[in-house]
């Protein structure tokens, strides 16, 4: 996923992790998981727009078809056949919630409790990160680094 794919001669570009575009892209399809019928370019568009905080309007069917076909080849999302719909494949439908529930969970609350607050917020893993920095600039020092 997090990688560029080439199928059968279609190249799609990686869904980064942590990237807000791929995280609202994957959010948006969890929502559409339940839904037999599937989903069209305009429902998720909607979603889509929403969670990146613009209009539908200023996220063209064009950049969503993008998207789809993005995660068509990653194997996320299928067409049903003859008609205009996409719906989630079992992996995509996996890998969505993973993706969405690890950076909701873990990275973001993770990045606050590690990034410069004042006063710094005490926790292990923020203890962790400043014993962390002080080893990296020791180490600087000892080796007559530039910090």
């Amino acid at each position: 996923m997090v990688r560029p794919i080439e199928v059968d001669g279609q190249r799609a570009t990686a869904l980064r992790f942590g990237d807000q575009r791929t995280q609202a892209l994957l959010n948006a399809l969890v929502l559409f998981s339940l839904q037999t019928q599937g989903f069209t370019n305009a429902q998720l568009r909607a979603h889509l727009a929403s969670l990146l905080g613009a209009s539908p309007e200023h996220y063209g069917p064009g950049r969503m078809s993008y998207d789809l076909r993005r995660l068509r080849l990653h194997g996320l999302i299928q067409r049903i056949a003859k008609t205009n719909r996409y719906q989630l494949t079992a992996q995509g439908l996996k890998v969505a919630m993973f993706f969405s529930r690890t950076y909701a969970r873990l990275l973001r609350p993770g990045l606050a409790e590690i990034t410069e607050t004042d006063p710094p917020a005490r926790s292990p893993l923020r203890t962790a990160f400043d014993r962390l920095q002080s080893a990296i600039d020791q180490r600087c020092v000892d080796l007559k680094l530039a910090a």
